[in-house]
């Protein structure tokens, strides 16, 4: 579905989280970075993937990752989800869709016979450099942490 491939440069974005902080690339030089796309906030996968970073977070943080969840959803949605999962990394509400677009995960979806718009669940692993050393769009949202961390 995207149009990145792993040795690619990670696209320069730039998004608001919950709390209306920005987010860029050059923020997480020097760090790895986890960006993890999920289709919307509070619903059973993307609560199973997210809780399970969540529940894995000081390994990534002994591993020198920061983490960063994306969805469409506006503020107040990601944060209710945060607040309620108690998750420590922020959430980006890309609610223009730039960061979805930049990193090449919104499109034709089918669902229960029905096709739509929408994200495709997918997780970059950006490098100190900024770029990306992994892909993966097929998400196991219970264990998600260790198809990232092995």
């Amino acid at each position: 579905m995207t149009h990145l491939n792993v040795g690619d440069k990670a696209p320069s974005f730039i998004g608001k989280d919950q709390e209306d902080k920005t987010h860029q690339l050059s923020d997480y030089a020097g760090k790895k970075l986890v960006v993890f796309f999920y289709p919307k906030a509070n619903t059973p996968g993307c609560t199973a993937e997210a809780c399970d970073l969540r529940d894995n977070y000081e390994r990534f943080e002994a591993n020198n990752y920061a983490l960063l969840g994306v969805s469409a959803d506006n503020a107040k949605a990601q944060s209710n989800f945060k607040n309620k999962f108690e998750f420590p990394f922020p959430l980006l509400a890309d609610e223009d869709k730039s960061v979805i677009q930049a990193f090449g995960v919104w499109g034709p979806k089918k669902f229960m016979g029905k096709e739509y718009d929408g994200i495709h669940r997918t997780t970059f692993v950006i490098d100190e450099n900024g770029f990306i050393t992994n892909i993966i769009s097929d998400v196991k949202t219970k264990a998600h942490a260790n198809q990232i961390l092995g």
